[in-house]
Formats: C-alpha cells, structure tokens, sequence
C-alpha cells in the first residue's frame, strides 16, 4: 500500500497510508494530511490514486509543490520521490521498503531498555519575561523559539521525546552541548537554551 512520510530536518513527523482515491493535503484541518505551516497553503496539493498508479496534484498554492526539487502542476510519484512543500519533505513509498525507518529506529534503539511508555510532559521557562511558565507538550510536535534566530522542534515518540534543530544559525544548547543535525533524546530536567532563553524539560 502506498504511503507518505512528512518529515522536517529528517526527523518524521508523520506516516500516513494512501488508502483514498483522493487524499488532500494542506494547512486546514479537514485535509487528509494536514500541516501545520505558513508555508502550506490551506488546501495545498492532492494525491490522486487510479489503480496502481498515484498523481500528485498542485491545487494553485501560494508557494508551490515540488518532486525531486522540481516544481510541478501534475506529476504521477514513483517510489522514493520526495515531494517538497516548504520546509517539510514527503517521501513517497510504494513498495513496502522500511529504508525510511532507519532515521527513527537508530533514535529509538539508543535510549536503551529503562526508557518507558511516552508519559505527559512540559517546558518551564527558567529565564525572560515568561520565566516560570509552563508549557505541555501535548501535540506530536511542538515547535519552540523565534523565527528567524532560531527555532527548535520538540517531537513525541512512543518511547519519549527527542528535540531537533528547524532553522537559526544560533544553535540552541541542551545542557550546554549544542544541537546538531541529529536530534537528541531529552530527560527529565534537560536545560534548553534557544535565542537566549533557557527552558527545562519536565516529564512526570
């Protein structure tokens, strides 16, 4: 069955099964596959399925829809193209390939056996005007910082959250190593430091 998987900066976000004739994708929340991103127009692209076969259509977006870095009106996917809307890149699989777990299983492989099921957590904000605040992380991924200096995405996994690098060329810190290209599993009272704020990662 063919499938789409939404990642930003290599860290996915999202899978979702193509089992529609038709599935929309765009920022409102009545699409089939919604993003959540200025970037994305409110009713974006659709994906058109006709037998085995799967086109991708741009429905007139503001900042268009790319294949392999090309942009496109109306393109039938093959296996492996990544189509490209903003920030975000959507890879399309079409049989059955698990290459684009990889990224995901080396995260999740490397906690070890003592990390437990995804519990609630938050983001106290230790310094600034909002120090003291708190802010659950209750979506599968919460973006924090300011864009344009630097911005960071705090992702849920099943087996607990991981914090990744979206875009600043001020690296934020985790307790005073900076952030990488590979995001980085947080614990429990973790320091994040990002456009000169510091924030403490808080599981229960």
């Amino acid at each position: 069955m063919p499938k789409m998987i939404v990642s930003i900066d290599g860290v996915v976000i999202k899978e979702v099964q193509l089992t529609k004739d038709r599935t929309t994708l765009g920022r409102r929340p009545y699409n089939d596959i919604v993003i959540d991103n200025l970037a994305v127009s409110g009713e974006h692209a659709v994906l058109q399925m006709s037998g085995a076969d799967v086109f991708l259509e741009d429905l007139n977006s503001t900042n268009g829809t790319y294949v392999n870095g090309k942009a496109v009106k109306k393109q039938q996917l093959a296996n492996g193209d990544t189509v490209e809307i903003g920030k975000y890149k959507i890879k399309f699989i079409h049989d059955g390939t698990t290459e684009s777990h990889e990224k995901t299983m080396v995260i999740n492989t490397a906690q070890g056996e003592s990390a437990g099921p995804t519990g609630p957590a938050a983001i106290r904000v230790m310094s600034g005007a909002a120090a003291g605040r708190e802010v659950p992380l209750v979506k599968v991924v919460t973006t924090i910082g300011k864009p344009g200096v630097a911005v960071a995405a705090i992702t849920k996994r099943p087996h607990g959250y991981v914090v990744a690098l979206v875009e600043g060329a001020n690296k934020p810190t985790v307790n005073g190593q900076p952030l990488g290209n590979e995001p980085i599993q947080l614990r429990h009272g973790d320091v994040i430091e990002l456009a000169g704020t510091q924030m403490q990662f808080v599981q229960q």
